[in-house]
């Protein structure tokens, strides 16, 4: 197959080629490099794997349109964004330009030029807003919900853009679902939650398990915000990379449809049962201190897989456990306590 990958020099997308590329597919990238860990990623995928790259900006109209005219794909998975909430609510304006409207731009560019094309788009679970809290309860260690039943958010969930970047992914998120119903094309939304994983360079906004464990590497302070009883479920990058390959398997058959994608209730952990987990890994004390809450932070998050494991039979491979101390060695080889690659106090901020 021809694959295209937006944002392919990302954390996600860098995993994304490789997969692909090592099955022996053709792989098309394109990037902005706006950001110095997408140079560290790209060079390293160009010393590892096959690949086409053009920097090229999915802001750029022209540009893009110029780009998908000479070329035609089997697949396009569009993970090119602006990702962190505190950054949306600094500069909406940008954010809307790259998520709302370059995610327009790229599937206008799949309807007008290759139409056959799978478009898997990245959505996020900051599409649902603020998620009701009254029935949970909380031990030493974190929130839980009191139905004991309770397998998480499901695609039912009503959607509430509660930021600018709520706003703007859940703009690109119906688009997404809307080109299937009026268009026919083979368009699906997964709205992600917490992935994990190598070439993750995590930072305050962004990518808390590597913000953390870099944190550490450093010896860099950690403030937790609230209490860290907070509960996210998180998800392997390979798990990930595998569910949107099923998605291109069997496009028909899921077409137009948004999957809700995390590591789900077996892979739920709270802030401080991370640490613990991460104390055990690195053989050491994890030093932290706690500050107040940040607002709209939300108590417990987990994602319902159940439609992706009818449908397609997914489930995730890769425990917490197994997961954290992956990419702990990854970090740990590229982290030197003395290096210069992180330089700032970690906090936790969750997404």
């Amino acid at each position: 197959m021809k694959i295209l990958i937006t944002g392919g020099a990302g954390f996600i997308g860098c995993n994304v080629v490789k997969h692909f590329a090592q099955q022996g597919h053709e792989v098309f990238v394109i990037d902005n490099l706006s950001r110095q860990t997408a140079l560290i990623n790209i060079d390293w995928m160009r010393e590892n794997v096959l690949f086409n790259f053009v920097s090229l900006d999915i802001t750029d109209r022209e540009g893009l349109e110029s780009y998908f005219k000479e070329r035609s794909f089997d697949a396009v998975i569009h993970l090119a964004a602006q990702v962190a909430v505190t950054t949306s609510v600094q500069d909406p304006r940008h954010d809307f330009y790259v998520n709302a409207l370059g995610t327009f731009n790229v599937l206008e560019c799949v309807r007008l030029f290759t139409p056959q094309a799978v478009f898997i788009n990245a959505s996020t679970n900051k599409v649902y807003g603020k998620i009701d809290e009254q029935h949970l309860v909380e031990d030493e260690w974190r929130y839980y919900s009191s139905d004991l039943l309770y397998k998480g958010v499901s695609e039912e969930q009503p959607l509430e853009f509660f930021s600018p970047y709520g706003c703007s992914k859940g703009t690109a998120d119906q688009y997404t679902m809307d080109y299937a119903r009026i268009y026919g094309l083979k368009t699906v939304t997964v709205r992600q939650s917490c992935i994990y994983g190598p070439h993750q360079f995590g930072v305050e906004d962004q990518g808390w398990i590597a913000w953390f464990i870099i944190a550490h590497l450093q010896k860099k302070p950690i403030t937790i915000y609230g209490n860290g009883k907070q509960v996210r479920d998180v998800l392997y990058v390979s798990d990930l990379v595998n569910f949107y390959e099923l998605v291109i398997k069997h496009a028909e058959k899921v077409k137009g449809l948004a999957f809700n994608m995390g590591g789900g209730r077996d892979n739920a952990l709270s802030l401080l049962q991370f640490f613990d987990v991460l104390k055990n890994i690195a053989g050491e004390k994890i030093t932290y201190s706690f500050d107040d809450w940040r607002p709209g932070d939300q108590l417990v998050f987990l994602s319902d897989n159940t439609r992706a494991e009818t449908l397609l039979g997914f489930k995730p491979q890769v425990s917490s456990n197994q997961g954290i101390a992956k990419i702990f060695e990854w970090l740990k080889k590229y982290y030197q306590v003395d290096g210069a690659h992180s330089s700032v106090a970690a906090r936790g901020v969750l997404s």
